[in-house]
């Protein structure tokens, strides 16, 4: 069984920024998988929440109709602070993601690039996290509690970033990650879209326009690999994925 692991930082970011992705390989048959860090309380409330719970309570329900839009196998909010991942002391994340990574056992990883992709705070801090437990997950001398707990010490085959070939409206300069890999999802795009449209206390016609933009594709950057690789192009994020001693679509 294939299996993907996306790390997000708010609920939306699944469908604007990796929707594509979740559709392809699920319509593949791969089980996909959404860890979102935050609930989403210090974003726009819309019309209806009062209060940051009642926002984080909407946009859980939100995350959850958006999921099912993108056909994810299972999808989860840990509760962290929106807004203030830069405060929480890494350890408490990380171990939490090296916890799904060793129980999910995903071949491929997907988040955002250390830029942020729009340069939001948050979505840099997921990547920091994500990156950790990308390699900390695979040894047994990081969260041994977990160890002992029955888990086993487990390497993701590849880590991948989201990237872009151009930079999103109105936001400060970035230094975006090169394109490795260019995911044809012209079939799902207004699935993708769809998706985000779920999330209607965020609702914005600029992402829905950026989406579009990226004329039925979405980028993304090879970060690291558990086996030794020169750099190629890819259009299949799991190429060269190694399952019962056998490589899946490998390209040349």
């Amino acid at each position: 069984m294939l299996r993907l692991l996306c790390v997000t930082a708010h609920p939306d970011d699944e469908a604007a920024a990796f929707g594509g992705a979740l559709l392809l390989y699920g319509s593949r048959g791969v089980k996909t998988y959404v860890t979102c860090l935050t609930a989403g309380e210090a974003g726009s409330r819309g019309p209806t929440a009062k209060s940051r719970n009642e926002l984080a309570e909407l946009r859980r329900a939100e995350f959850a109709r958006a999921c099912a839009i993108l056909r994810v196998s299972h999808a989860q909010v840990l509760g962290y602070p929106d807004g203030e991942l830069y405060h929480v002391p890494a350890s408490g994340p990380v171990a939490d993601l090296a916890y799904r990574i060793r129980s999910i056992r995903p071949q491929v990883l997907l988040t955002f690039a250390p830029d942020g992709s729009t340069g939001h705070a948050d979505h840099s801090m997921a990547s920091v996290f994500a990156t950790f437990a990308f390699h900390w997950a695979a040894r047994d001398d990081w969260f041994v509690e977990q160890l002992n707990a029955g888990l086993s010490p487990y390497g993701v085959q590849k880590l991948y970033y989201l990237t872009s070939e151009f930079a999103f409206p109105g936001r400060r300069p970035l230094s975006l990650a090169p394109t490795t890999a260019t995911l044809d999802i012209r079939d799902f795009l207004e699935d993708k879209i769809r998706a985000f449209q779920a999330h209607l206390t965020q609702a914005s016609p600029i992402v829905e326009t950026v989406i579009r933009q990226q004329r039925g594709t979405e980028t993304y950057h090879l970060a690291a690999a558990v086996s030794l690789r020169s750099m190629e192009m890819e259009t299949d994020l799991f190429s060269s994925i190694v399952t019962d001693e056998v490589v899946v679509g490998t390209e040349r």
